[in-house]
């Protein structure tokens, strides 16, 4: 049976008529090529990465303040339930807005950097793609790289929240506000230029989220892959049950366990190689709270821990990041990959 052609004017080429209206009427589709792609990842990375630290923010509050050492809280650090017990004594003294203390300046720190992140990251791994064959060296790198720049945009504001989560004011004083903190911080004299302060630690923390980027990545993607391939017929959701909008889509969708531990593996292996940077970031970021005019080098500080700890003072306070960065990261993953799903994006 002859099928009716027409012709495309501009190619001169002929279709079949039924394949150019099933074309017509099917939805552009979004690829990691275009704009579209760039400001959906970009929006929805934002949005995975607050509810990540909603979750965590009592927790996060609890290991800035045994990073930092602060003397109300260090008697807890290393003992058992300590976490529990500290947050215990913060509830105790200051209600449910301790455990939050600082967390609106976290959320607004969060969103540009979780948003910037997930959105290099997409853009970075295809760019690389045609520069690096191996896929894990490709994830490795898109992670640094995408950690760096969104590291480097973010960190001011890092840098105040740790301030304010570090604060511990008698009860019944309220919190610093947040423009308090950034006039203190300002106008502390370790720097010639006060806007300078607000990047105390700053060149570690580019050294650490190498690692910590890149790793969690790595092994993210790797875990997925395993999960869509060797482990399928266990972890992946039958394509009968898949999401209505996610037919177009390449990859298979995991069933959630699966996305919540392969984001949870890559926190806990994350966290422990870029540990020991991270506290000596933190030491770095409140020691304008002690010494306003003194510029804290981060050997200084590496001594101070190795002489009054050992080896092990590197890693104060890693059970509290692994209790942490398990929820935060199995969150953040998930819901980032739900919502790819939910907008039929690769």
């Amino acid at each position: 049976m002859a099928v009716a052609r027409t012709v495309a004017p501009e190619l001169g080429l002929g279709l079949p008529e039924n394949a150019m209206q099933a074309e017509a009427k099917a939805p552009a589709r979004v690829s990691a090529g275009n704009a579209a792609y760039a400001i959906k990842t970009l929006l929805i990375g934002g949005v995975a990465g607050c509810t990540a630290k909603t979750v965590v923010a009592p927790l996060d509050r609890v290991k800035i303040l045994f990073q930092t050492h602060n003397a109300r809280f260090a008697k807890y650090s290393g003992t058992h339930f300590g976490l529990f017990k500290a947050g215990a004594a913060i509830y105790r003294e200051y209600g449910v807005r301790g455990l939050f203390q600082g967390h609106s300046m976290q959320l607004a720190r969060i969103f540009p950097y979780a948003a910037i992140k997930f959105m290099t990251y997409e853009q970075l791994k295809m760019s690389l793609r045609q520069r690096v064959r191996d896929k894990h060296l490709r994830n490795f790198l898109a992670g640094s790289l995408c950690g760096a720049i969104s590291l480097s945009i973010s960190y001011p504001l890092d840098m105040i929240r740790v301030r304010m989560a570090y604060g511990t004011p008698a009860a019944g004083v309220p919190a610093e506000r947040v423009r308090t903190v950034v006039r203190n911080i300002y106008h502390e004299q370790a720097h010639r230029f006060g806007f300078l302060n607000f990047f105390r630690g700053f060149p570690l923390s580019l050294m650490g989220i190498i690692p910590y980027g890149g790793v969690s990545f790595l092994t993210h993607e790797y875990l997925l892959s395993l999960g869509r391939g060797r482990f399928a017929a266990v972890t992946a959701v039958p394509a009968g049950e898949q999401h209505a909008r996610s037919r177009r889509r390449k990859k298979r969708e995991l069933k959630a366990w699966a996305e919540l531990t392969a984001g949870g593996i890559s926190g806990v292996v994350a966290q422990t190689v870029s540990y020991p940077i991270e506290l000596v970031r933190r030491r770095m970021q409140i020691a304008g709270v002690h010494s306003p005019a003194e510029r804290v080098r981060a050997t200084q500080i590496i001594r101070q821990v190795w002489s009054s700890a050992g080896a092990r003072g590197f890693f104060v306070g890693l059970t509290i990041g692994y209790v942490k960065v398990v929820p935060m990261f199995a969150v953040s993953f998930y819901t980032y990959e739900k919502l790819k799903a939910i907008f039929d994006l690769d």
